[in-house]
């Protein structure tokens, strides 16, 4: 499958995603459930995001420092924790929609973006020397 979310789009996102996030105890009422998944945890993975953001390298990014990949990889990662929150601290029956769509839009972000680790191949060299894994799977290398 193709990734169909642009660079632009994945700043875009996140910016979005990480003040709604930061906001979303209060936006959702759901701060009188715990302190920390009511409170926390939003706070810190909103924060998070944001900073993210500020430093990833893609054209909304200021400081252009954390490359696209490794971000993808925390979102996946922040995104898989956000969906099993509300199950994880046991207050699923109270309220589970909020971590649950910010889990979703975290995994689908992270996942089908450009130049995401999940959807895009590894080159097929090894840096050293020029070798490629072909030939060093094969045995022809020339020591």
């Amino acid at each position: 499958m193709k990734p169909f979310i642009s660079r632009t789009f994945y700043g875009f996102i996140n910016y979005a995603a990480a003040l709604l996030l930061i906001l979303s105890p209060w936006l959702f009422g759901f701060l009188h459930v715990t302190i920390a998944a009511g409170l926390l945890v939003p706070l810190y993975m909103g924060w998070l995001q944001f900073i993210m953001a500020i430093f990833s390298d893609n054209p909304l990014g200021f400081l252009k420092v954390l490359p696209m990949q490794m971000q993808n990889c925390v979102d996946i990662f922040m995104g898989a924790f956000l969906l099993a929150l509300p199950w994880i601290y046991a207050f699923s029956s109270q309220i589970w929609w909020p971590h649950f769509l910010f889990g979703l839009i975290f995994v689908i972000k992270g996942v089908f973006a450009e130049g995401s680790p999940v959807l895009n191949r590894p080159h097929r060299s090894l840096p050293e020397g020029g070798i490629t894994s072909i030939d060093a799977h094969e045995g022809r290398l020339n020591a």
